[in-house]
């Protein structure tokens, strides 16, 4: 224990520390040319590009760059361009439009719908200096302590209104102007997170550990034509008493390293294709997400075509997952590939669905509690319906599985549906919801067909418990969550899930769609408990987050029969995590 323990600690860094060096030296000389370079005179005012709930779709294209007309004479004694605008080898660019490759953020299942008008304290920083706004400061991360879409996906484009004396120090590392085609963007994130994990797992195992994570961003544009995008991660565990999960530690490596390429123009709108490393996140995560709980995130590799819409959005990708790795270099694993398309259609504000298929193949052979779990490849089709309207709520989506396992067909499925309420007007801003979740299972695994549903990289914490034991496979999960804001900087997140399993001689499978708890015989039944959890966040200021999180699983037969020596039907759980974004 102890030699692997310092053969972790002892990895080799010089590939990482020569990346790091780069990517510092770009930010400082990005700063160094945006000092020298003459401030604006004048500024407009424009929207914020970003909510609490989600990014606001991409403004229209420049008409003039779009047209590819050369840039306007300027006045006689007058400034040339609007202070957002310059001229690019003859072509005119207003970055307050650009970058268009920001994806907007889909909103996940049981969505809360936080405060979002004043005067009103928006952080405990605002409480504290007693300065009331009329509504949440503008920002690229989001105001709590989990940020679910990728860095490169956070929208700065609001700091182009901004004059640069009146710019925060965060958003002072955004939008620097490195003459009139290049575009540079820095920044990073630091989180800490204490876990106290009793019956940690199921087992009988008290496990207090800490995580510790790092990461940085560098982001190049030239013209609204090439993105080059890059993010270091170094993430680590200490003082567990099991063996960590893959994803807490991996001390020093590239997270997303791609190039953007703009490949055309469809009815106005421009068609990127991205190659190289890069998280991926669709729909409600469900199915396919960066992980955003984990202390590493998912990363793959490959290539994505895409475009967004005023309605339509289009996704088209095939890549291979990236698996951590705590004491070598990341590397593709070429026994998992993840491609699909995926196409989002709003028919009007705070209406939207989703139409997708996911091929995942893994070649990866695996046996879990008996079960022949892979080699497999499968292929999902599935949609979503989700909105809101004047304060009511829904969400319902279902997808269907086919394909081999083990040799054997796929047909397998699962479904969602949930209804909910929110209360803008009324003291809290309480948000209900009530929700029933379904993943197929197999009453004869090895034997025939295989039903056990499959999701390729789901996040789970988020939908199905806090405490990660349960995931979606085999389970129905009848769930209600209760927001609740004692004040703008307070979210309250109440849940609660009652479990049974959908086929009782199928495996009971965690977060991470793994098989640890099994009766062949069915006898166990399939009650698997009941699970509460609290999430309580205090946004303490605008890049600053504080979240602390009481989770517990109630037992019941299943878990109670199968839970044998070492083992546990019951489990408890507290976290405390801290996050710093610049």
């Amino acid at each position: 224990m102890a030699s692997a323990e310092l053969q972790i600690r002892t990895r080799p860094t010089s590939a990482r520390t020569y990346f790091v060096f780069v990517w510092l030296l770009l930010a400082a000389s990005s700063a160094t040319i945006s000092q020298s370079a003459e401030s604006p005179s004048e500024w407009e005012e424009t929207s914020s590009p970003f909510d609490t709930t989600t990014t606001t779709a991409a403004a229209d294209e420049h008409p003039v760059f779009a047209a590819g007309k050369n840039c306007p004479a300027p006045a006689t004694g007058s400034s040339p361009f609007p202070p957002c605008e310059t001229c690019c080898h003859g072509h005119l660019i207003d970055w307050s439009d650009y970058p268009q490759t920001v994806r907007r953020m889909p909103r996940p299942g049981n969505f809360p719908m936080p405060p979002s008008q004043g005067p009103a304290y928006f952080s405990l920083a605002d409480w504290l200096t007693d300065t009331p706004r009329e509504a949440p400061p503008k920002s690229g991360y989001a105001p709590f302590a989990i940020n679910a879409w990728p860095y490169f996906d956070s929208d700065w484009r609001y700091v182009e209104s901004i004059p640069p004396d009146d710019r925060t120090l965060v958003e002072s590392l955004k939008r620097i102007h490195l003459g009139d085609c290049f575009l540079f963007s820095t920044g990073g994130a630091y989180w800490t997170r204490y876990s106290h994990e009793h019956n940690s797992r199921l087992t009988q195992v008290e496990n207090d550990y800490n995580l510790q994570r790092v990461r940085l961003y560098g982001d190049l544009w030239y013209s609204d034509f090439l993105r080059v995008y890059g993010e270091y991660v170094w993430a680590d565990s200490l003082g567990a008493e099991l063996p960590p999960p893959p994803p807490d530690v991996d001390l020093g490596d590239i997270q997303d390293l791609f190039i953007d390429v703009k490949a055309l123009e469809y009815q106005g709108k421009p068609v990127y294709l991205r190659a190289g490393r890069q998280e991926l996140l669709y729909g409600s995560q469900r199915l396919v997400s960066p992980l955003p709980w984990a202390n590493k995130r998912h990363t793959f590799e490959g290539v994505k075509l895409f475009r967004q819409g005023e309605q339509w959005d289009i996704d088209a990708f095939w890549t291979k997952y990236v698996p951590p790795l705590a004491s070598e270099f990341d590397e593709v694993d070429d026994n998992q590939q993840l491609a699909g398309t995926w196409l989002t259609y709003r028919p009007k504000p705070g209406h939207f669905a989703d139409f997708y298929y996911l091929m995942y193949d893994n070649q990866n052979a695996a046996v879990q509690q008996g079960i022949v779990r892979s080699p497999f490849q499968t292929h999902t089709f599935g949609a979503r319906w989700a909105g809101d309207d004047a304060g009511r709520l829904w969400d319902f989506e279902g997808a269907m599985q086919t394909g081999r396992q083990a040799g054997n067909d796929v047909v397998a499925g699962m479904a969602t549906a949930g209804l909910g309420r929110n209360w803008k007007d009324t003291p809290l801003d309480p948000t209900v919801w009530v929700y029933y979740d379904y993943a197929s299972g197999d009453g004869n695994p090895n034997v025939g067909d295989a039903h056990t549903f499959n999701p390729p990289f789901p996040f789970g914490h988020y939908y199905l418990g806090w405490m990660d034991l349960v995931g979606r496979q085999n389970i129905h999960d009848l769930n209600a969550h209760l927001y609740l804001y004692p004040t703008p900087w307070i979210t309250v997140w109440l849940q609660y899930h009652h479990f049974w399993l959908a086929d009782s001689q199928d495996a009971l499978y965690n977060a991470g769609g793994v098989a640890y708890r099994r009766d062949p015989t069915g006898q166990a039944g399939n009650n698997v408990g009941d699970e509460v959890d609290l999430v309580v966040n205090f946004h303490v200021a605008r890049y600053t987050d504080v979240l602390v999180s009481y989770n517990k699983l109630y037992g019941g037969r299943f878990l109670e029969a199968t839970a044998g020596p070492n083992l546990s039907s019951d489990a408890e759980t507290l976290y405390l995590l801290f996050q710093q974004r610049w």
